[in-house]
């Protein structure tokens, strides 16, 4: 395999993993509050588990979704720290 060869299959391999696109990461943001049950991104606030689709009822503020940046508040939703607020009130 020559040097162009594998360069191209490497940045094709890092684009299929989302590894070289950090700008595509900037375009999301997590809103929390908005995620119906079992289909949450990632882990909750309180810690009580760690994996996406684990979230139990709809909208809880502890769970959240990645949304397309600036549509959190569009879609009834609250940034981690207002998150955490109304957890704790």
């Amino acid at each position: 395999m020559n040097k162009r060869s594998m360069i191209a299959l490497t940045a094709a391999s890092l684009l299929a993993m989302g590894v070289a696109s950090p700008a595509m990461a900037q375009e999301k943001e997590k809103c929390y509050g908005i995620a119906k049950a079992g289909q949450n991104d990632c882990a909750n606030l309180a810690g009580t588990h760690s994996c996406a689709g684990q979230s139990k009822v709809d909208n809880d503020p502890g769970e959240w979704k990645y949304v397309a940046k600036g549509t959190c508040k569009q879609a009834g939703g609250m940034s981690a720290d207002e998150a955490k607020m109304k957890k704790k009130g």
